[in-house]
C-alpha cells in the first residue's frame, strides 16, 4: 500500500471525527425520554406570565377568559331579568343583553359607560310625563281670575283643584313614593308587579301587590289611574 500524504491522511481523521460525533448524538437522542404532553394551564388554554428573570416562584396563572359577573337588569327594558356578562362589560352591554331600553326608558338617568360590578341591579326608570303648566290666557288662568274675582282665595283655604292621578302604568319608582304611604320597598314592588303583569288594567290590582292592603289600597286609589 502507497504511504498517504499529510493532507489526505488529515482528511480522513476529519471525516472518522464527524462520523463518530453524529454516531454519539444518535445515540443519545435514542436514549432521552419523549417530553411529556402539556397538562397544565397551557393545555386548558390559560394565560401564563412571569417576570422574565428565571424566576420559577414569579410565575402566575391567569385564566384567559378573565372571570364573569352576574347582574340584574330590571325596569324599562324589553326582556328583565338577571345576565352573565364578562368581567369588564359596561351598563350599555347589560342594556344590549336585555334586549334594548323601551321607548319611555329614561337613560339619561342611567351612566351607559359605568363600569359593572357583580351582583348589582341596572334600574332603568321611564320618563316623567309631561306636564306643563296652563298657559297664560288658557282655560286654567281664565278658572284663576274668576275664582279672585269672586273673592276666592286660596291662601285662605279655598279648595283648589287636585292635581292629576298618578297613572301606575308609566310612573317611576320616584314618582310612585310621592304617593301616600309608598316608600322605595313599595314602589319597587309595584314597578315588579307591573313587569310581571305587564300592567295594570285596573286600579284594583293594586291591591294585589305585596304589601299593600285594604285600608292603604283605599288610601291610593283615588290618587291613581291606569
Amino acid at each position: 500500500m502507497p504511504d498517504l500524504d499529510r493532507p489526505r491522511l488529515a482528511l480522513y481523521v476529519v471525516l472518522a471525527l464527524a462520523v463518530c460525533l453524529l454516531g454519539a448524538r444518535y445515540i443519545v437522542a435514542q436514549a432521552s425520554p419523549p417530553a411529556p404532553a402539556p397538562n397544565g394551564p397551557e393545555a386548558a388554554g390559560a394565560e401564563v406570565a412571569g417576570s422574565g428573570d428565571g424566576d420559577a416562584s414569579s410565575v402566575r396563572v391567569e385564566r384567559a377568559d378573565g372571570g364573569r359577573l352576574t347582574v340584574h337588569v330590571a325596569g324599562a327594558v324589553h326582556r328583565p331579568g338577571v345576565y352573565r356578562l364578562r368581567a369588564g362589560a359596561r351598563v350599555d352591554d347589560a342594556l344590549r343583553s336585555a334586549g334594548g331600553a323601551r321607548g319611555r326608558a329614561d337613560l339619561t338617568a342611567v351612566n351607559l359607560a359605568a363600569r359593572l360590578e357583580d351582583g348589582r341591579q341596572v334600574l332603568v326608570p321611564e320618563r316623567a310625563p309631561s306636564q306643563g303648566a296652563p298657559a297664560a290666557g288658557g282655560p286654567g288662568a281664565t278658572a284663576a281670575a274668576g275664582r279672585l274675582a269672586s273673592g276666592a282665595d286660596p291662601a285662605a283655604g279655598t279648595t283648589v283643584a287636585p292635581a292629576a292621578p298618578l297613572n301606575l302604568n308609566t310612573a317611576t319608582l320616584e314618582q310612585l313614593q310621592t304617593l301616600d304611604g309608598v316608600g322605595p320597598g313599595i314602589a319597587q314592588r309595584i314597578l315588579d308587579y307591573r313587569e310581571q303583569q305587564g300592567g295594570f288594567g285596573r286600579v284594583e290590582q293594586l291591591g294585589e301587590v305585596p304589601g299593600i292592603g285594604v285600608k292603604r289600597l283605599a288610601t291610593l286609589t283615588p290618587l291613581v289611574t291606569v
